[in-house]
C-alpha cells in the first residue's frame, strides 16, 4: 500500500523556518517557481486573477524569506501609496511638501530603527563612556531596497514626473514583486506599473535570455562566489594574521570579484524570473570592472541605486549649492557618498568605503583638465593604450576600496595592509597556485568573461534563442549539474542580504 501523506510536513513547507528560508537558489525555490509559472500560465487570459496570483506568491515568499516581518512590508505599501494619492490630489504646495517630508521621515525612521540603532547607540556610549549592549533588532531583509522604491514613487508624484496609480492592487505588485524584492533591482513606479496591464506574452528571444540569466546567475553565486569565499577569502579576512601578504593581496582581488559575482548572480536570477514572468525590470550591472574612472564605475555598478542616488539625492543637492563658488557639486558629492557608505551598514569601514569614492571622484574631478592637457601633449588622449591604463588604474583604486568593504573592523583592514606591506613573501604564490589551481582556475574564468567583448554575450543569448526548447533544458539540466557538485551543503546568503 501507497504510504500515507505526511500532512503535519506538507503544513511545515507553508511555515517560515529560519533555518530554511525560501531564497534563489534553494530547491523549494525551484518548487515555489514552477508553481508560480504553472498558475500564472493558466490565468494568462484573466488579468485580475494574473496579478492577484503573483501578488499572493510575492507575500509568500517574504513570508518564507522574513516572517513577521511581512507586516512591515504591507505597513510600507499602504502609506506610501495614500501618501501618493494625497500629494497628486492636495492643491498646496505646503501641504504637498508636508505630505512627502512626513512620509520620507516615517520611511527613513523605520528603516534607520531597524538597520543603525544600535550603531548609534554605541557611538553614544563609547562618546559618554558608558557600557554598550546592542538591542536585539532583527534586520527585515529587503528593506533598504522596497524602502527605497517606495520612496521614488512619492518623489516623482511630487515633483509631476509620474502620476500615482488608481489601483493599490497595482501598486502593491511594484511593492511585493518576489524576484527583486529583496535585493533589487530598485525599479521606478514609472516603468514597473504600465508593464501590469500588458498581455502576458513571451518571445524566443525572451526565453534565450531568460536562459543565459540563470545560467550565469547560478554558475556567479554558486560556482564562483560561494566557493571562492568559503574556500579561499573567508578564511583570509577572518584571520589576516595568520597569512602572507601575498595571500593577503590575492585575497584582496578575489573578494573583489566575488562580491561582483555574488550580487550581479542575483540580479541575473532576478532578471530571468521577472522575465519569464513577462516583466522586464533594470540590469544592475554593466562589465563594472571595465570602468575607465570611478565616475565611470558608478554609472556601471549598482545601477538601480547610483540612479536612485543621482536622481533624488546628489541633483537636488547639487542644485540647492550652486552658489557656493565652485564648491557645491564637491560638496554635493561627498554627502552623496557618506550615504552610499552608511547605505550599505552601520560599520566604520562602510562609511570609510563611500568617503573613499568621494575622494576620489573630486580629486578626478578638479584635476580633470590638467590630465586632459598632459594627455594631449603625449599624443594619447583617447587612445586605446590610454584607455587599458586607465582602467588597469581604476580597477585596482577599486581592488582597494574592496578592503573596507569586505573587513569587518577598521582593526582588520590594517592588518591586512600590514601584512602586504611587511610580510609579503612572494614565493608562497607558486606554492597556493600549485595547492588550491580551482580557486585560480574559477577567479582567472571570472574575470577573463568579465573582460570579454559584450558583443559574445548577445551572439550567444541569439543563439540560444533559436535552438529547440529540448537543448534548452538540457543546456539548463547540465548547468545545475555542474552548480550541484560545487554548492556547498550550507546555505551561504548573498552577499547584499545584510544591506
Amino acid at each position: 500500500m501507497p504510504e500515507s501523506i505526511d500532512f503535519q510536513k506538507l503544513l511545515e513547507l507553508f511555515q517560515y523556518d529560519k533555518f530554511d528560508p525560501l531564497l534563489f537558489g534553494t530547491s523549494l525555490f525551484l518548487f515555489f517557481f514552477l508553481a508560480v509559472l504553472i498558475i500564472y500560465r493558466v490565468f494568462a487570459q484573466n488579468n485580475a486573477l494574473k496579478i492577484y496570483s503573483l501578488i499572493f506568491f510575492s507575500l509568500f515568499f517574504y513570508y518564507k524569506a522574513a516572517n513577521y516581518f511581512v507586516a512591515l512590508l504591507l505597513l510600507s505599501s499602504i502609506l506610501n501609496f495614500y501618501s501618493g494619492k494625497f500629494i497628486f490630489k492636495t492643491a498646496s504646495q505646503n501641504m504637498k511638501r508636508l505630505i512627502l517630508t512626513t512620509t520620507i521621515i516615517i520611511n527613513l525612521g523605520i528603516l534607520v530603527y531597524f538597520k543603525y540603532t544600535n550603531f548609534f547607540l554605541e557611538i553614544i556610549m563609547n562618546i559618554s563612556g558608558g557600557e554598550f549592549e546592542p538591542l536585539k533588532i532583527l534586520l527585515p531583509i529587503g528593506i533598504s531596497f522596497y524602502t527605497f522604491k517606495a520612496m521614488s514613487y512619492i518623489i516623482e508624484i511630487y515633483f509631476e514626473m509620474i502620476e500615482p496609480t488608481d489601483s493599490f492592487r497595482d501598486f502593491t505588485l511594484f511593492i511585493f514583486f518576489f524576484p527583486n524584492l529583496l535585493m533589487g533591482p530598485i525599479d521606478r513606479a514609472s516603468t514597473f506599473i504600465p508593464q501590469i496591464e500588458r498581455e502576458y506574452k513571451l518571445t524566443n528571444h525572451d526565453v534565450g535570455l531568460a536562459l543565459f540569466l540563470i545560467c550565469s546567475g547560478l554558475i556567479k553565486k554558486y560556482v564562483i562566489a560561494d566557493y571562492v569565499s568559503l574556500n579561499f577569502t573567508d578564511r583570509v579576512f577572518e584571520f589576516p594574521l595568520r597569512f602572507t601578504g601575498v595571500e593577503n593581496l590575492l585575497a584582496i582581488y578575489g573578494a573583489a570579484m566575488v562580491g561582483y559575482c555574488d550580487f550581479s548572480g542575483y540580479t541575473d536570477l532576478a532578471l530571468a524570473v521577472g522575465l519569464l514572468l513577462g516583466f522586464k525590470m533594470i540590469d544592475n550591472f554593466n562589465r563594472p570592472f571595465k570602468a575607465y574612472s570611478i565616475a565611470d564605475y558608478w554609472r556601471r555598478w549598482h545601477i538601480s541605486l547610483s540612479t536612485w542616488l543621482l536622481d533624488y539625492l546628489f541633483k537636488p543637492l547639487q542644485i540647492s549649492l550652486r552658489n557656493m563658488r565652485g564648491y557645491g557639486t564637491s560638496i554635493a558629492i561627498f554627502v552623496t557618498f557618506f550615504i552610499v557608505g552608511l547605505w550599505h551598514g552601520p560599520n566604520w569601514t562602510f562609511i570609510l568605503f563611500g568617503l573613499l569614492h568621494s575622494i576620489y571622484l573630486i580629486f578626478s574631478m578638479a584635476t580633470q583638465k590638467y590630465r586632459d592637457a598632459f594627455y594631449s601633449k603625449l599624443g594619447i588622449k583617447d587612445s586605446k593604450v590610454l584607455r587599458v591604463f586607465q582602467i588597469f588604474f581604476t580597477f585596482n583604486l577599486l581592488v582597494f576600496t574592496a578592503i573596507l568593504f569586505r573587513t569587518p573592523s577598521l582593526e582588520y583592514f590594517s592588518h591586512m595592509l600590514s601584512q602586504i606591506f611587511t610580510y609579503f613573501h612572494a614565493e608562497v604564490l607558486l606554492q597556493y597556485v600549485e595547492a588550491y589551481p580551482i580557486i585560480i582556475i574559477l577567479l582567472g574564468f571570472a574575470y577573463l568573461m568579465h573582460y570579454t567583448p559584450l558583443s559574445w554575450e548577445k551572439k550567444t543569448v541569439e543563439l540560444l534563442s533559436k535552438i529547440p526548447v529540448v537543448v534548452q533544458a538540457l543546456i539548463l539540466a547540465v548547468v545545475i549539474w555542474f552548480v550541484i557538485q560545487f554548492k556547498s551543503a550550507e546555505l551561504q546568503p548573498f552577499i547584499y542580504f545584510q544591506f
